[in-house]
């Protein structure tokens, strides 16, 4: 509990049996702590100097007030935090002035083998302070869905997420169940027909991207990727995942949450069910994924797809979707 004040387990155990006690000995505390004597000894010194615990005389210590003692060690900690952000704040302008100095082997690392790609791909969004875009593309080399463990960390921090996803994606195994946990964390997610390329952004500093398409690692030889600094061909990255946002297709978490039972209905009124399962169906999902995440039977769905084509007056997926989206059906 007290670890992010410094505070190691021992210490932490030994302060609070100080603080139901008047006063203990060292070996007092052992007995009801079940530890050794050193071991308590040890902790004790540490909480003296801390100003946690004082001598009471002799070789008894007595707990010191926790509004007071703790309140300004929480207070020097929160000091100490922010000069180390003002101090990022001062490295990272001196990082960016270096950079209009560097070499291209400065700006341009070059990672092999998927540990590597996956360490740094962590690690860029470990840098990121402000927000990750992200292009999603199958098939997976280094970190599948489910698998990125930075993604909590770096949304606790307030990063902001904006992933774009390629339609084949969404045909994976247990993708559906991913989107919507993404969409109940903050994450904005957006999908087209293709990408060109895998790409992760940290902010303006950092981007990640393949050398090859997967498809073209020969085999038994290693998936390599490069990691790119802040420079000209980083900003060419940022300005084609802004284009890409901007057309991509926003997935909405109404369109998954909840449950509708179907009801079999053939008047010209648009049901709530029936924008679901346009939303689902523009977003890139297949029938079959369509009617699995309504609860309907594939037949049923294409049914009721049918009988919405007839009601917009239209003979193709392709028409119904432009009719759907101008007409607000999803």
């Amino acid at each position: 509990m007290l670890g992010a004040l410094g505070l190691g387990p021992d210490e932490e155990a030994v302060y609070r049996a100080l603080l139901g006690r008047p006063s203990a000995t060292a070996m007092l505390l052992a007995d009801a702590l079940e530890l050794t004597e050193p071991v308590v000894e040890k902790s004790l010194g540490r909480l003296v100097e801390w100003g946690l615990a004082l001598r009471s005389g002799g070789e008894a210590f007595t707990a010191a007030p926790p509004a007071m003692a703790l309140g300004a060690l929480i207070t020097e900690r929160r000091d100490g935090l922010r000069m180390a952000e003002q101090a990022l704040v001062t490295f990272a302008e001196e990082h960016r002035a270096a950079v209009a100095g560097r070499s291209i082997n400065d700006l341009i690392e070059v990672v092999t083998g998927v540990d590597a790609i996956r360490l740094r791909f962590q690690q860029v969004q470990q840098a990121a302070r402000r927000e990750i875009r992200n292009f999603v593309t199958a098939p997976y080399i280094a970190v599948r869905p489910g698998q990125n463990s930075q993604e909590d960390a770096a949304a606790r921090r307030g990063v902001r997420f904006r992933v774009v996803l390629e339609r084949p994606v969404l045909a994976e195994p247990d993708i559906v169940a991913e989107v919507v946990d993404s969409l109940h964390r903050g994450v904005e997610l957006r999908v087209v027909d293709s990408l060109p390329m895998k790409l992760i952004l940290a902010d303006d500093d950092l981007a990640l991207v393949p050398i090859t398409a997967p498809t073209a690692t020969l085999p038994g030889s290693e998936p390599g990727a490069v990691l790119l600094h802040r420079s000209g061909l980083l900003a060419a990255l940022e300005a084609l995942f802004e284009t890409v946002w901007q057309r991509a297709y926003p997935l909405q978490l109404s369109a998954f949450a909840g449950e509708l039972p179907y009801v079999e209905q053939e008047g010209d009124s648009l049901t709530e069910l029936d924008r679901r399962i346009l939303a689902l169906l523009l977003s890139g999902l297949t029938d079959q994924a369509v009617a699995t995440q309504l609860d309907l039977s594939l037949r049923t769905l294409q049914r009721r797809l049918r009988h919405l084509m007839d009601l917009a007056g239209v003979e193709s997926r392709m028409q119904l979707g432009w009719h759907a989206s101008r007409h607000g059906w999803a």
